[in-house]
């Protein structure tokens, strides 16, 4: 699975981007999708995830704030940010995978850099 993000930039405090992720090649029938985000010196860490039923799961940090959506029929994922922090700034990558395995050994896009900054 090949996975192409986009979004991001540099975006004031309180702003409303969101970031998209469009999935080529075979997912299969039961996967999940879902948004990790990083900064430097940190482990990547869980924004949100989405299964092929729409069952959603998010960090506390963006419980609220978030919403994380997805389009089966394209093969996208996106993740609507509201309200957001200087906390908030990161790289976001998108990930795929299987159901039954971990998120690490799954695909991932190439990060898009989002920067929440007066």
């Amino acid at each position: 699975v090949q996975l192409q993000a986009s979004g991001g930039g540099l975006v004031q405090p309180g702003g409303s981007p969101t970031l998209s992720c469009a999935a080529s090649g075979s997912m299969g029938s039961l996967n999940v999708m879902g948004w990790y985000r990083q900064v430097p010196g940190k482990q990547r860490e869980l924004v949100a995830t989405i299964g092929i039923d729409g069952a959603t799961n998010y960090a506390d940090s963006v419980k609220g704030r978030f919403t994380i959506s997805r389009d089966n029929a394209k093969n996208t994922v996106a993740l609507q940010m509201n309200s957001l922090k200087p906390e908030d700034t990161a790289v976001y990558y998108c990930n795929s995978r299987p159901h039954y395995i971990d998120y690490r050994y799954g695909s991932w896009g190439q990060g898009t850099l989002v920067t929440v900054s007066s």
